[in-house]
């Protein structure tokens, strides 16, 4: 028996193929944009101001406390109104979130214009867990009396 080791050949790294440049490509990207387009106009036109206008959040009726999401979709509708402090005060998390899927939507669709994969977005642990311990604390400073500017409007 031979005890000779021969170490593995180093694995062929996988060349993807590009996907169709041009309009054939950006299909779902644009879909996706559609979406989100779709939903800010369902939001400007049917306005979450109005009491149960889309049902009632269920971790607000159970334990009476805003949750991170409270006040999405009022944000979503005052910036279609135009009324971005109305929006900050309705939820603090709702710009930075738009605007990050309007980047993101945009990157997707030009790389997808160019035969490119989509780049997913990534966040180092360190990145992630800051985001939690502030998402943690936004959502316990607005329930209380010093937070009350964080409560939806």
């Amino acid at each position: 028996m031979d005890s000779t080791h021969v170490a593995p050949e180093p694995a062929a790294q996988q060349q993807s193929a590009p996907t169709k440049p041009g309009l054939r490509g950006v299909g779902v990207p644009l879909l996706v944009a559609g979406v989100g387009i779709g939903i800010g106009v369902l939001l400007h036109v049917r306005d979450p101001h109005v009491d149960g206008s889309y049902g009632v959040c269920p971790v607000y009726a159970l334990t009476g406390w805003w949750c991170p999401g409270c006040g999405g979709m009022r944000a979503v509708h005052n910036l279609t109104d135009g009324h971005l402090l109305d929006a900050v005060h309705s939820n603090l998390l709702a710009i930075p979130l738009v605007l990050a899927f309007v980047l993101w939507v945009s990157d997707w669709t030009l790389r997808a214009w160019r035969g490119q994969r989509m780049r997913l977005p990534s966040i180092s642990r360190t990145t992630m867990w800051t985001f939690f311990a502030l998402l943690t604390v936004y959502t316990v400073l607005r329930n209380t009396p010093w937070g009350t500017w964080f409560t939806p409007v």
